[in-house]
């Protein structure tokens, strides 16, 4: 037996609540930014994803017109940090709706690193970061009360003891090492876990792969 939920009948406030608890996990976009009054603001957001892959752009969706859309929009730049297990109590604390004129960085106690090709600072704490220039940034929904950011990647950041060897021959970031945080529902967060791995069965191998249900 299912429930069923229609969003009108159910309000936008529940229901959003209802899609947090159910599109899990999110990874989580720690964004940095600076306003062009020179004030840097950081805040985790957990609407993020990778959006284009030539040329790299990644986005994050801001609920509402908050700090870091407004800085964004006024500069044109963001950084994306990775958000992770060591720094958990502080990445939650960053998302206090502290006024404009106070930098989360000295509030939780961060350390700026100055970044490559933008001006807003990098986490100096994160082992990641993803610098970024604002390509558009996009309303939807009644109001525009949310608001894609989608940002192309200028320059990547990345500590040098999170690589391990790929299948390839070279290397890439370690899932282990970088030990990311994810957003649940309401006030949960997760860790990694378990990694599963299986690899891609070709076409050409697919026949006999998986019996039919018809044929057991």
């Amino acid at each position: 037996m299912r429930t069923d939920l229609d969003p009108e009948v159910v309000g936008p406030g529940a229901f959003y609540r209802l899609l947090t608890s159910v599109v899990v996990p999110r990874p989580i976009a720690w964004v940095s930014s600076r306003s062009a009054a020179g004030v840097d603001n950081l805040a985790p957001h957990s609407f993020f994803t990778v959006s284009c892959v030539d040329p790299p752009m990644v986005q994050f969706t801001s609920i509402g017109v908050k700090d870091s859309l407004l800085n964004i929009r006024e500069t044109g730049e963001f950084v994306v940090n990775l958000a992770n297990e060591s720094m958990f109590e502080q990445i939650n604390a960053s998302g206090t709706d502290f006024p404009r004129d106070i930098s989360e960085f000295d509030a939780v106690g961060l350390t700026r690193e100055t970044s490559s090709t933008v001006k807003p600072y990098r986490v100096a704490e994160s082992p990641v970061a993803l610098e970024c220039r604002l390509e558009r940034d996009i309303e939807l929904g009644n109001s525009g009360k949310s608001i894609v950011v989608i940002g192309r990647v200028l320059h990547a950041a990345i500590d040098a003891d999170v690589f391990s060897p790929d299948r390839y021959g070279g290397s890439l970031p370690s899932s282990e090492k970088l030990r990311p945080l994810a957003r649940l529902g309401g006030d949960e967060w997760s860790r990694l876990g378990e990694i599963l791995t299986i690899a891609r069965i070709p076409h050409a191998k697919w026949p006999g792969h998986y019996k039919n249900k018809s044929d057991e």
